[in-house]
């Protein structure tokens, strides 16, 4: 069978395939690896609630057994707002995140788009390989059926000519 004129055309496609379901899967692995720290994160923040509430109420408790007038109640006052600006800072930071998360999902589409796109050109020259193996296997058959009958024919001659000799 002779070589398959566009095989370098089929190999190239095949190693874009490749690198297409390589990019796509280090693109599912980052943005899992995003979204797990966004989670990560929001449980940082549901802890830090936690915390202030409990760090508010050992202060009152140690406000009330020290007997604190208004200064120590204007004190838990500006602590409890510098952890509540803490958790607000925090929270910036997981809205920053979120917009990780989804620029990390967006690029996954576009790696599913790349990666079927690949898939699909490949798809195309393998056809051609099939329809181009399938004609040179009817071409080469068509030839050996000619030479059969040529072979035919001439032992057909062959054998006329020698019941005429005898």
């Amino acid at each position: 069978m002779p070589p398959y004129r566009l095989q370098v055309l089929l190999d190239i496609r095949t190693k874009a395939e490749d690198e297409a379901k390589e990019a796509f899967a280090q693109a599912v692995k980052a943005a899992e690896k995003e979204k797990k720290q966004l989670a990560t994160m929001n449980q940082r923040l549901e802890q830090m609630k936690v915390e202030r509430k409990a760090k508010i109420q050992a202060f009152l408790e140690e406000m009330t057994q020290k007997g604190g007038g208004i200064s120590g109640f204007q004190q838990m006052g500006r602590f409890e707002q510098r952890l509540k600006d803490e958790e607000a800072q925090f929270m910036l930071e997981i809205e920053r995140q979120k917009e990780v998360v989804v620029q990390a999902e967006k690029l996954v589409e576009q790696r599913r788009v790349e990666m079927a796109e690949a898939a699909k050109e490949k798809k195309a020259i393998e056809k051609n390989k099939e329809a181009w193996t399938k004609q040179v296997r009817a071409e080469r058959m068509k030839k050996e059926e000619l030479n059969q009958e040529e072979i035919g024919a001439v032992l057909h001659l062959a054998r006329t000519r020698a019941e005429k000799k005898s």
